[in-house]
């Protein structure tokens, strides 16, 4: 676990972290974002489509003496959605954050070669999982007297050149859906901001078999040279979550090691300033 640091800025705000869990052990964005928040004072609802992939990420928010309970749901479905909106506010009295962490890799495949079928089941838990967390959660928090969404997209969304149209056009999707909400729900007091991820080593990846060689090529597209935690992103969402970002909204956070901002080229020595051809 990443070193403690420990303070009350969330101390009475109460949140809603989406994929809260974990398939595989090990930490994922999600999961250290609820540790995160509860760590600094935050109650937090735990989030996932299986209860126990929860089990230990609320095993660790207790650990530190934090407050959180599990709630089994997906987010693809407006009763569940509404299910644990309900769940958070007859347990706690209010809702303040909600971070729409849940996402898929999805079909894979051009748009010659896609599953029409699997496309729009994926574009459902990918973007309308958000709107619909969304849906439920905004009136509670204008009843608080407003509140901070977060959504996690990705780099991907971000920048072209992927294998595959649904993962990039699904985490495009949330970046607009992100300003479109900011501007809805500015005058109510709540800000909605977007996350984009980049080379984050997290159970997920893992699973695909990543290989210490490709996790290093990987890591070699950053401008830091190095790969990301689910505990980077999770800092971000604190800052987002927090009164810290008080007049920050609408916008898009990458956090990549510099990807989206350019490649590594290879630097110059100081001894050896860089030639100039004069202007002819």
């Amino acid at each position: 676990m990443t070193d403690i640091r420990r303070d009350d800025r969330l101390k009475g705000k109460v949140a809603v972290v989406t994929g809260a869990g974990s398939r595989a052990e090990g930490i994922g964005n999600g999961r250290a974002t609820a540790v995160i928040l509860a760590r600094h004072g935050a109650k937090v609802t735990l989030v996932d489509t299986v209860a126990q992939w929860a089990e230990e990420t609320k095993r660790l928010i207790e650990a530190e003496g934090g407050n959180s309970q599990i709630v089994e749901a997906d987010v693809s479905d407006p009763a569940s959605c509404q299910a644990i909106v309900a769940r958070t506010v007859d347990n706690w009295g209010r809702l303040d954050i909600l971070v729409n962490n849940v996402g898929i890799t999805g079909p894979r495949g051009n748009a010659v070669e896609v599953d029409a079928a699997a496309w729009d089941q994926a574009m459902r838990i990918n973007v309308a999982s958000m709107m619909l967390m969304a849906k439920y959660a905004i009136p509670e928090m204008i009843k608080g007297g407003g509140g901070s969404i977060v959504n996690l997209t990705s780099v991907a969304g971000l920048q072209g050149g992927h294998p595959s149209l649904l993962y990039p056009t699904s985490k495009g999707a949330i970046v607009s859906l992100t300003r479109a909400m900011a501007a809805h729900h500015g005058r109510d007091g709540i800000r909605v901001n977007c996350i984009a991820p980049g080379t984050v080593y997290t159970p997920m990846v893992a699973s695909r078999g990543m290989t210490p060689q490709m996790r290093q090529a990987r890591s070699e597209r950053t401008l830091l040279g190095t790969e990301g935690t689910g505990w980077d992103i999770a800092y971000g969402a604190l800052y987002l979550a927090s009164d810290e970002s008080r007049w920050v909204t609408g916008i898009t956070l990458p956090i990549d090691g510099g990807a989206t901002a350019g490649s590594r080229g290879s630097p110059v020595p100081p001894s050896q300033p860089a030639s100039v051809t004069p202007a002819r």
